[in-house]
């Protein structure tokens, strides 16, 4: 599996990748931590010169290390019994000092969110979950899903699950992990519910919650629009869906909306992309050693020749930016709004023995005329500004120009 990074339901409301995922099978915390001083040194140019040398810059560095923590479990006044937060603590700051942003560690509760995402779906109870700025925790179930099911209603105050009692300085992320969990086991909920003076306990079992990539609607008389969030494993099926119900309700062309897509897996974005091109390459994958691994279209596009728009902005980022340069580059179709984020680098993803994960560049990509991005971004073909006050007064221009251009180009 690519991933090209990027980030809902038992989500908090208003919340809204390119990389390899191999395993480093039973590595350590302290193993990994080892392997990060080690390669420092050598990526500093140090390598031990004999076997008989009294000390080498390897066991300096790991001498110092321990020194270190050793001097902070006799002296440090307060508690630094968390071995797991100082491990996790020295693998980031190692990693800061290779100067790439996307070079990470992803801690376990993280990585699990991170794969539900790419996955579209998870395990929960199916409800919004809001925290208000006094800390409550309020509820919205949907329709249909387990919550709603149980007998939560919209607004009831979540104060325990499973008898845990949430306290308003609670991480957030804490709480969306004990909501949700493997589909079929119960969850015991405590809720607070106006007009009842006690609170109330409901077993609510999880389900199985789809959180799709792709939304469509028809703008009549025959444009359709289709608003991409995200590159998950569900996406190009999605897609695929939308187009030939937009074509069987008069859809003759498309807009697809990539603004503040920040990206995801990159099998999507190619077979995505593949939707609307007929031959050729979606991109390049470039490595340090200077080789170059083409993309080429799939064979199996389902609006191949309808004419298309696609809508960017400065958080079209990564696995949607592969989509909109293949669509720019073969000039299928124009890019309208902003300059997009300008991120090509490519992530291995080596899932860990605890549950977290490390993510390693390991190459650039480019688009099919090879246009280096990263840094950079696209240049759309027409810009078009959206402003705060479009949005407060509910306006889109980028849209309402796409679906003009859309009606202007008709042969």
């Amino acid at each position: 599996m690519e991933l090209n990074p990027g980030t809902r339901p038992d989500a908090s409301r208003g919340t809204p990748g390119a990389t390899h995922v191999k395993t480093f099978g039973r590595l350590s915390f302290y193993t990994l931590i080892c392997a990060l001083v080690v390669s420092t040194a050598f990526f500093l140019g140090y390598t031990t010169r004999a076997t008989h040398a009294p000390v080498t810059v390897e066991a300096t560095a790991f001498s110092v290390f321990w020194e270190s923590w050793r001097l902070i479990d006799d002296h440090f006044y307060g508690d630094s019994s968390n071995i797991a937060a100082r491990t996790y603590g020295a693998i980031k700051g190692s990693l800061s000092a290779l100067g790439d942003p996307y070079t990470i560690f992803v801690e376990p509760q993280q990585r699990d969110r991170e794969q539900e995402e790419l996955r579209g779906s998870f395990g929960g109870i199916g409800a919004w979950i809001e925290r208000k700025a006094d800390g409550r925790i309020i509820l919205t179930p949907m329709d249909g899903r387990p919550a709603a099911s149980a007998g939560i209603l919209t607004g009831d105050q979540l104060i325990a699950v499973n008898d845990t009692l949430l306290y308003p300085e609670m991480p957030f992320n804490d709480i969306l992990a004990m909501v949700r969990g493997e589909v079929g086991e119960i969850v015991r909920l405590t809720i607070r519910r106006e007009g009842h003076p006690d609170p109330l306990v409901f077993e609510v079992r999880r389900g199985e919650i789809v959180t799709p990539s792709v939304s469509s609607q028809l703008k009549p008389p025959d444009v359709g629009y289709i608003r991409i969030s995200i590159f998950n494993e569900r996406t190009n099926d999605e897609l695929e869906v939308a187009i030939r119900n937009l074509g069987r309700v008069g859809a003759t062309k498309y807009v697809i909306d990539l603004r503040s897509n920040g990206g995801g897996l990159l099998t999507p974005a190619i077979e995505v992309a593949s939707q609307f091109l007929e031959d050729g390459v979606v991109m390049y994958e470039r490595r340090k050693d200077s080789e170059e691994k083409p993309y080429p279209v799939k064979k199996r596009g389902v609006a191949r020749e309808e004419p298309v728009v696609f809508l960017v902005n400065g958080g079209t980022a990564s696995a949607s930016e592969i989509v909109a340069g293949a669509i720019q580059d073969h000039e299928r179709g124009i890019l309208i709004g902003t300059e997009t984020f300008g991120k090509a680098s490519v992530q291995l993803l080596f899932d860990l023995s605890d549950g977290s994960s490390l993510h390693v560049t390991s190459a650039r990509w480019l688009t099919p005329n090879r246009q280096e991005i990263d840094g950079v971004g696209l240049k759309p073909d027409l810009q078009v500004e959206l402003t705060d006050q479009d949005r407060e007064n509910d306006r889109d221009p980028q849209l309402d120009r796409a679906i003009q251009y859309l009606q202007e180009s008709e042969p």
